[in-house]
């Protein structure tokens, strides 16, 4: 049945009317939500309010207004980056928009789903996302996931209405389920918020994805919570026994201590670095074509120690050409690249004209009968638009090189029985005046199956063991030659009975398709090599074929098939599964087998998948990669990266970015605690040797504000290291590891013992005053601030050999940072924050010691680097 679908008036008329196709997500970015969580979920924000509240007890008042103002920094600027992280992540979701294709003016077209209008003619495939609730007018074999309504996952059959005025749910397909077989035209009944999915859209589950990396956050905070806790208890109990008899005075004294050593240890910055870092990394990955879904999956990146690659239009560009036509035993060249009909066919260097040869002409029509997909010129020239799958395009294309094109067949569609990874074949029954024809594409072995006869030329003869493995042997050659190849064939048929459709077919011929290896990727592939990640192809096509293209692009290893896969048990293939580079032949299945056993072997695994039936091989694997261009919303829905290019690259430059991203929040993670270890350590040491506080609370405040909201932050966006991937995966690593930990604790003691320094000789030597001698002490840990984090620039280079000027953000902040203390300083603020101006060689000498911290860590990076104690990658 044919159908005009919508003219444009009605279109614009039901626009007007209904609106964008839009479902306004109740859980999508809600500022209220995100204020609540960060409220709720962060430890520093009731530790400070908790400071706060002694402050005011003990008559800080100024210093509890001040942590009062911090405190609503803390809030503010976290609510300010998650937010602002979550539009990201919503933006880039929408950087793959999703398209449905219409019937519009008697037209296929290609529309944005939104644009979907009620009263629109849809045409669904295996795959697709139903864009809106409609009812269905045609339907072949049709079968539907609702899992997202029903939360059943089974799949459902689904029917042709009858009577349009009276219809079931067995007529309709609602908004937001999945085709997962068949095919269907259907017209939209409701659309956006009108739908069944839009109206109980509030009352789906939202429940947040637990982050790993907010784990190992939240760890860390705990311990150094405990720390504090700790030494405050300890530092009291110390104050008290040195100073008995116990007094109100000594009471409040010792909470005072207690309330510096508590601020010393807050690491307010932590949960806002981190999601800026998160954030930050997930664009970047978009600028290259790897769209995050899930930001829990940037750790778990670094991680990947397996990539099992789909070769078609991963690892290969996917741009299927037909360079080979094998047809009444001559083997014919064809000429062109791409989906551009220019070119032509031809038998030893002479132009092969098709209507002299009846053999090609046949081959050709079946190749645009038996046919999904669709080609629409650019412009006037013979460059195509191709809608479909790409080795069905390939074939249109190639009957356009002889003037060949689907419309202008008289062929009417009775029945069919669509291709599937299992059956790998399509075949359709098809009406021609007044006789029937069935017409079959597929892989060789297949088809030659269900073949009993064979054409030469104009006849047709009864195929003989002997051509039957000539065929075969031809097969090999071309596939051998990294060719894809496909057999088709043809019969009459007197009836309509789809039980027969396959049997006793006439082979026709063979095409052979080229699709290259993308050009970076044996460049990739020796990427991976180097940074000890494993990389496995698989392919659908056959041994030959599968051998070439690895040989092509420098992947070496044992090949195995799907049919010995099916002998294998999980313990069979797990010991041998190390040497296997190549599975071919492989069915969906397959996948999820090759997942399981991985990961049974402690393997991090990447898989790739773009099909309907890829869907559970995705969520099985710990990164699930879908295709942007050619993958399914199926295998979209259920994956955790999306490609927008299919580019194999692309996932080698995600992997290195969240090594990257890892790298640089265990940076910034050292450089704060190593801060934090410092500030404590000068209240400490100076309790225990009966001096004076060198930094009251509400100065450690303002120094935190400095490193951890100006100059922490900025080591998030520290470029990669050109090392980065050339090193071992690491695998389930903490933040701060033992390694990691001692250049903690060298740094913190260097910078608390040279701040110590320089308050006893500006306080006991120099005689100046107390309140002079905490102002250069604060002066020389906003030195040791910026010194050190060029320190954790790098685990592995010494300053001297890092460019400097790398992070921009990092010298900006250095300099801001210096911009705040002399405003602290040299302005009325000196009176709150208790500090007075200090001369220009109190400067000097703040500068001078602060210089210590980074030779020192660069003794300590030397020795790394000569002993290897660390193993670090930048």
């Amino acid at each position: 049945m044919s159908y005009s679908g919508l003219s444009e008036k009605e279109v614009k008329d039901n626009f007007s009317k209904y609106g964008y196709n839009e479902i306004r997500e109740v859980s999508g970015v809600s500022p209220v939500r995100i204020l609540l969580r960060q409220i709720k979920k962060n430890l520093v924000v009731y530790l400070l309010f908790f400071a706060m509240l002694i402050s005011f007890f003990v008559g800080k008042i100024i210093t509890a207004y001040t942590i009062l103002g911090v405190l609503i920094i803390v809030i503010s600027v976290s609510f300010f980056q998650e937010y602002k992280a979550e539009s990201a992540i919503e933006a880039l979701k929408k950087m793959i928009m999703p398209v449905s294709i219409v019937i519009r003016n008697g037209k296929e077209k290609e529309i944005p789903t939104k644009e979907i209008v009620p009263g629109d003619i849809i045409l669904l495939r295996t795959g697709e996302k139903v864009p809106a609730d409609c009812i269905i007018f045609e339907e072949k074999d049709l079968k539907v996931n609702e899992s997202i309504l029903t939360g059943e996952s089974k799949e459902l059959h689904k029917a042709a209405i009858h009577n349009t005025q009276k219809h079931q749910d067995i007529n309709l397909v609602f908004m937001g389920t999945f085709v997962t077989r068949g095919k269907a035209t259907v017209q939209a009944m409701h659309t956006g918020m009108n739908t069944r999915f839009g109206k109980i859209a509030g009352m789906i589950s939202t429940a947040e994805k637990s982050l790993p990396l907010q784990d190992k956050i939240n760890y860390i905070i705990k311990y150094m919570v405990f720390s504090a806790i700790f030494t405050s208890l300890l530092t009291g109990t110390i104050m008290i026994v040195k100073n008995l008899p116990f007094s109100y005075s000594l009471f409040v004294e010792t909470l005072v201590v207690a309330l510096a050593l508590s601020v010393a240890a807050f690491p307010e910055g932590f949960p806002v670095v981190l999601i800026t870092a998160l954030a930050s990394g997930a664009h970047r990955m978009a600028k290259k074509n790897a769209i995050v879904n899930r930001m829990s999956i940037i750790e778990t990146l670094g991680e990947t120690t397996v990539i099992c690659a789909d070769k078609t239009g991963t690892i290969t560009t996917g741009e299927m050409t037909v360079k080979k036509v094998f047809v009444s035993n001559k083997m014919l060249d064809v000429s062109g690249v791409g989906y551009e009909g220019e070119g032509n066919i031809s038998y030893q260097n002479k132009k092969i004209k098709v209507e002299n040869h009846a053999s090609l002409a046949l081959l050709l029509k079946t190749a645009v009968v038996c046919n999904d997909a669709r080609i629409e010129r650019k412009g006037t020239d013979k460059e195509f638009n191709v809608y479909g799958s790409q080795t069905e395009s390939a074939l249109l294309v190639l009957a356009s090189k002889v003037e060949i094109y689907k419309d202008d067949i008289k062929a009417k569609r009775l029945e069919e029985i669509p291709f599937s990874s299992e059956r790998k074949m399509m075949s359709v029954l098809v009406s021609e005046g007044k006789k029937n024809y069935v017409y079959s594409k597929g892989a060789p072995e297949m088809i030659l199956k269900k073949c009993e006869y064979i054409q030469v030329n104009s006849k047709v003869v009864k195929m003989t063991k002997k051509q039957r493995k000539k065929l075969l042997v031809i097969t090999h050659q071309l596939a051998a030659q990294s060719f894809r190849t496909l057999a088709l064939a043809y019969k009459p048929s007197k009836g309509t009975s789809i039980k027969k459709l396959e049997e006793k077919l006439i082979f026709i011929g063979l095409v052979g398709m080229d699709d290259p290896p993308r050009d970076e990727v044996k460049e990739s592939i020796e990427l991976c090599r180097t940074a000890g990640i494993k990389v496995k192809m698989i392919t659908g096509d056959n041994k030959e074929t599968a051998k070439a293209i690895a040989a092509q692009i420098g992947l070496h290893g044992e090949i195995l098939l799907g049919e010995e896969l099916d002998e294998l048990t999980d313990d069979e293939l797990s010991k041998v599964i190390d040497d296997i580079a190549i599975f071919a032949r492989v069915r969906p299945e397959h996948k999820l087998m090759i997942v399981r056993v991985l990961k049974q072997k402690g393997e991090i695994v990447t898989m790739t998948g773009d099909g309907v039936n890829d869907a559970p091989a995705l969520k099985e694997s710990h990164i699930g990669v879908a295709m942007g261009k050619n993958g399914t919303d199926v295998s979209r829905a259920s994956s955790d990266l999306i490609l927008k290019d299919d580019h194999f690259s692309t996932i080698v430059d995600a992997v290195k970015e969240g090594r990257t991203i890892f790298s640089n929040i265990q940076k910034f993670s050292a450089y704060q605690i190593s801060i934090n270890v410092a500030q404590t350590g000068i209240v400490l040491l100076s309790v225990l040797f009966g001096l004076p506080l060198p930094l009251i609370a509400i100065q450690i405040l303002l120094m935190n504000i400095i490193s951890d909201e100006i100059t922490a932050i900025t080591l998030a966006f520290n470029p990669y290291s050109k090392d980065v991937m050339n090193v071992k995966p690491r695998k389930k690593t903490q933040l701060i590891n033992k390694s990691l930990f001692i250049m903690i604790i060298i740094a913190g003691l260097v910078m608390a013992a040279g701040a110590l320094f320089m308050f006893n000789y500006i306080h006991a030597i120099k005689g100046e005053s107390l309140t002079a001698a905490r102002t250069s002490v604060f002066i020389i840990m906003t030195f040791f601030a910026i010194a050190n984090a060029f320190n954790f620039r790098s685990f592995r280079k010494p300053v001297p050999k890092l460019d400097l000027l790398a992070n921009e953000n990092l010298i900006l902040a250095s300099i801001g940072s210096i911009l705040v203390s002399f405003i602290a300083i040299y302005t009325p603020l000196r009176d709150i924050f208790g500090m007075s101006p200090i001369s220009i060689t109190n400067w000097g000498i703040a500068i001078l010691i602060s210089l210590t911290v980074i030779f020192a860590m660069d003794v300590v990076k030397v020795i790394n680097h000569k002993y290897n104690f660390m193993h670090h990658s930048t």
